[in-house]
């Protein structure tokens, strides 16, 4: 087994980390819901920010949670409890859904390849805050998303998947960043489905479906049309 690949069993169990909302954290409950990802589960729901809705909403759907307060907290001495806490409930894969805080190093030395982030462009393009309003300004033809793996610097790990749509002469940002978060939330579960079939390799920055992996992702399931579809 590669190091830091997520253990092949008889079911991956996600821990979910975000600060609001939560939509693309509901994406997934609901692709797993819909069997579209089998043999894998939520275990656990955390927030930093005491009153997410998407914490709210992961209760409702009867998820483990827990918040872990970041604010004015050491940023190690507040991973080290949202580590203990993944630990506690045997999360194999890590998924940032709109979590709006930096991970330490010795967080991510915790999940080696073992943490999945979603950004809202084509990556390398336009890192960090307000990428979609970024690439809108620059004037590009097409945008997209990415989910990575996630590494020391920001939103540069190894990318696992990527979803492009054209950008329409209609648009503006606030229409943009509608339609990518549409493909964000198409991305995101087909990308948990590649990692949790353990059919991959990373050779440098390439992540590679096997044989195996290709044969099973061209049979898989149907995660949503394109919004530009």
């Amino acid at each position: 087994m590669a190091e830091g690949r997520p253990p092949v069993r008889q079911g991956l169990r996600l821990g979910i980390l975000l600060s609001g909302r939560g939509s693309n954290f509901l994406a997934i409950a609901q692709s797993i819901r819909a069997g579209r990802l089998p043999n894998v589960a939520i275990a656990v729901v955390i927030s930093n920010v005491a009153n997410a809705p998407g914490l709210t909403a992961a209760a409702e759907l009867g998820l483990p949670t827990a918040v872990f307060v970041s604010k004015r907290r050491p940023r190690a001495e507040h991973d080290a409890d949202v580590l203990a806490c993944l630990r506690q409930h045997r999360a194999d894969l890590v998924c940032l859904a709109g979590y709006m805080r930096l991970l330490s190093p010795e967080f991510i030395a915790a999940f080696p390849n073992r943490i999945l982030n979603i950004h809202p462009s084509l990556l390398p393009a336009f890192p960090g805050l307000d990428a979609q309003q970024q690439a809108f300004d620059y004037g590009v033809q097409v945008a997209g998303c990415t989910v990575h793996f996630v590494d020391e610097h920001l939103d540069h790990g190894v990318i696992v998947l990527q979803r492009a749509i054209p950008v329409l002469e209609t648009d503006d940002a606030h229409s943009l960043a509608e339609r990518i978060l549409a493909e964000e939330h198409i991305a995101y579960s087909e990308a948990i489905a590649r990692v949790a079939s353990g059919d991959y390799e990373i050779c440098g920055r390439r992540f590679a479906l096997t044989a195996a992996g290709e044969s099973r992702h061209l049979k898989g399931h149907d995660f949503g049309r394109s919004a530009s579809s």
